[in-house]
């Protein structure tokens, strides 16, 4: 396996919306366990594709801290949210170091294809459904910054130039 550079925001990638995975081969799985180790490696819950640079509909996700409990999700569609928006603080590896309060849905059910093609529904809650919304999110060329006030979303902005011309990124 191989670990994947993880591309930081102002990468275009992140801004392009992923294609649909037609067909799921040797190269499709090879990726998504490359994109395990490599959230792994990185202290992650979650990782999607555009984040490696590669604009395909495959997150992967686990919030089990033993990392016994990995989810692949090809081609992911979030089919149904219940209860209310709640606030909860956020980061993304495309942001390291940062982190900001999010509202998202308390539950959601996700309809997705796995490695072997079969499609599976999952109902999740809590932690597991805020890291699949923010990983669709990014399949969708949606960030996490996007949610914030646009006054709050120009301040990471420039924090993260910083950061950046800072050489801390």
């Amino acid at each position: 396996m191989a670990i994947l550079e993880i591309k930081k925001y102002g990468n275009v990638v992140l801004r392009k919306k992923a294609e649909v995975i037609l067909q799921i081969d040797a190269n499709i799985k090879r990726l998504a366990y490359n994109m395990l180790e490599t959230m792994y490696l990185v202290l992650g819950v979650g990782l999607a594709a555009p984040q490696i640079g590669m604009s395909v509909r495959l997150c992967v996700v686990d919030i089990d801290l033993s990392k016994r409990s990995p989810v692949i999700m090809i081609n992911p569609t979030i089919i149904s949210r219940d209860g209310s928006k709640i606030l909860g603080k956020e980061g993304c590896l495309s942001f390291p170091g940062f982190y900001e309060n999010v509202k998202r849905y308390e539950g959601i059910v996700v309809r997705y294809r796995d490695l072997n093609g079969e499609e599976l529904e999952i109902k999740a809650q809590n932690l597991l459904a805020r890291v699949v919304q923010h990983e669709v999110d990014h399949l969708d060329a949606k960030l996490f910054i996007d949610y914030l006030p646009e006054w709050k979303r120009r301040f990471v902005e420039k924090k993260v130039k910083s950061s950046r011309n800072a050489g801390n990124w």
